[in-house]
């Protein structure tokens, strides 16, 4: 008997739009069905939590719009665009429940990161050029992706996954982590200090990066690699 693909949920963008609807670019999707998984969509609606994760093997934090900044006690700042206060307060509480389940692999993308971070008690930096400068642009004017340059820890699941130590990354974001979540510990940074990636030391897979890596999956093995080791891992849990 064959043994079906693992389901990977993936949160989306919205609700947007007249009529509203709720969003996911293609490319999430198409990252998790070429890792060998199936891709379902988790909107913020009247599903609890708990009833959400019951029914996947794997969660993907996608990215989008910014996280309203009253919620980890930020300042209002006039680049913060595509808050949805009713999406924030689902993809807290869904994280909170599947860090809970130490078996349950996470993936956090863009967004998704700075989600992760808060939900676990840390904070943002609302405008990084603010912080940073430029000397490493992270978006395009007025709301395009670029590409970097980012460096992992050595030694680290990063540098596991991808096999090197620096590599380029889809880069489309404007704020990032400033205080660290319980238990998150930064394992990529760009030149300029960003903190690109976060990982989980009490859980068994719960990984964040800033970039867009599903952005890169058709034309990038290498961004491949990091879907493939979510959709492993989820067909691991769910096979104990």
């Amino acid at each position: 008997m064959r043994k079906r693909a693992p389901v990977i949920g993936i949160t989306t963008y919205g609700p947007e739009g007249d009529p509203p609807a709720y969003l996911l670019p293609i490319a999430y999707v198409d990252a998790v069905a070429r890792a060998g998984g199936t891709a379902i969509l988790l909107p913020p609606w009247r599903e609890s939590a708990d009833r959400v994760l019951g029914i996947v093997d794997g969660l993907i934090l996608a990215g989008g719009g910014d996280i309203h900044p009253a919620v980890y006690g930020g300042a209002e700042h006039p680049t913060v665009y595509n808050v949805s206060r009713e999406r924030d307060a689902f993809e807290l509480e869904l994280t909170r429940r599947a860090i809970a389940q130490p078996d349950l692999p996470v993936l956090a993308i863009c967004r998704g990161m700075q989600v992760l971070n808060v939900a676990l008690g840390g904070d943002l930096e609302v405008h990084l050029p603010d912080v940073h400068g430029e000397t490493v642009v992270h978006r395009l004017p007025p709301r395009e992706p670029t590409f970097h340059p980012v460096r992992v820890e050595a030694g680290g699941v990063l540098e596991y996954i991808y096999g090197r130590a620096e590599f380029p990354v889809c880069s489309w974001h404007h704020q990032g982590v400033r205080r660290l979540g319980s238990d998150l510990r930064p394992i990529a940074h760009s030149a300029d200090g960003v903190i690109e990636a976060l990982v989980s030391d009490g859980h068994s897979f719960v990984l964040g990066v800033q970039w867009h890596p599903e952005l890169q999956v058709a034309d990038d093995p290498l961004q491949r690699r990091l879907f493939e080791a979510l959709v492993e891992r989820a067909r691991s849990a769910a096979c104990d």
